[in-house]
């Protein structure tokens, strides 16, 4: 397994940085995660879009152009051999001294890593997958902004380990209003008839680059409107469908929330429909702007 490290094509065993790293010591930097499917590399553009504005977002300059990032992301991908994969591309603040100050730092770190990854075990896919809603709730935008892709992970992380202890893969976090936001790694949206809703941005969410293919490409594909709107957890309780988006989990459809089942308690027909629009655009030629 090769990653690319500051430049350079490494072997896994090799690929190291400083423990004086602002990114190890106070989760100081970005990152971006990336499917490359039969061999393309799906909305690269889009993830290198939101990784400038990540790190524009937190005063890092990084060391590498936006061109020379995207050919290092290709470079990996083909010295891994892979025709499907996970990308993780990450910018460090770099090592510097102890201390808050992100300006001490002469360097960031860039780290391209291609693997495999698995989220959710297979026959959720087919049967649906449980849910809980975190007692934890989402951090507001104004403390920090979820647009910001960083690597400080605690607040999902936290809501993830209730997932974990209630025995399910996924959490569903709230907003300080009470409000349905995001869950600890995906987006999420609801099926009530011919209408598809989710939650805006402004409900404190990262807008996801798969949740926007849905919104833009998939949904309209299928004939489905697609409603940003603020929205309660009676909605998802009350909703013929439920489905969750994201870059690893790709689509996959919530079947009961808190015990309490949802729809028919399976993958409704509506999100098997874009599972299968989905998978066809991506499998056929998968977009890379």
């Amino acid at each position: 397994m090769k990653v690319w490290l500051d430049g350079h094509l490494v072997d896994k065993q090799h690929a190291v940085v400083s423990v004086y790293d602002h990114g190890l010591l106070y989760g100081d930097g970005v990152f971006e995660g990336i499917r490359v499917y039969n061999g393309r590399i799906f909305k690269l553009a889009s993830h290198l879009h939101r990784l400038e504005a990540s790190a524009k977002a937190i005063h890092l300059t990084m060391h590498f152009t936006m061109r020379e990032i995207e050919q290092a992301v290709r470079e990996t991908v083909a010295a891994n051999g892979f025709k499907d994969a996970y990308i993780r591309l990450v910018v460090t603040r770099g090592a510097g001294p102890l201390g808050l100050s992100p300006f001490v730092c002469p360097k960031p770190s860039t780290i391209v890593i291609v693997d495999k990854i698995s989220l959710y075990p297979p026959e959720m896919y087919e049967h649906g997958m449980p849910v809980i809603v975190a007692k934890r709730p989402r951090i507001p935008i104004e403390c920090l902004d979820p647009s910001i892709k960083s690597l400080n992970y605690l607040n999902n992380i936290l809501a993830k380990v209730e997932a974990i202890e209630a025995g399910v893969h996924e959490a569903i976090m709230l907003n300080l209003d009470g409000q349905v936001a995001e869950c600890t790694g995906d987006n999420i949206f609801f099926i009530r008839g011919s209408r598809i809703v989710t939650p805006p941005v402004s409900a404190g969410i990262l807008n996801g680059v798969t949740r926007l293919f849905v919104m833009n490409d998939v949904a309209p594909a299928c004939g489905i409107a697609v409603e940003e709107r603020s929205i309660r957890l009676e909605d998802l309780f009350t909703a013929d469908e439920v489905f969750l988006t994201g870059t690893a989990a790709e689509i996959i459809g919530v079947s009961a929330i808190d015990g309490e089942m949802i729809g028919e308690g399976k993958v409704g027909p509506t999100t098997r429909r874009m599972i299968a629009e989905f998978r066809a655009r991506v499998a056929e030629g998968a977009p890379e702007d």
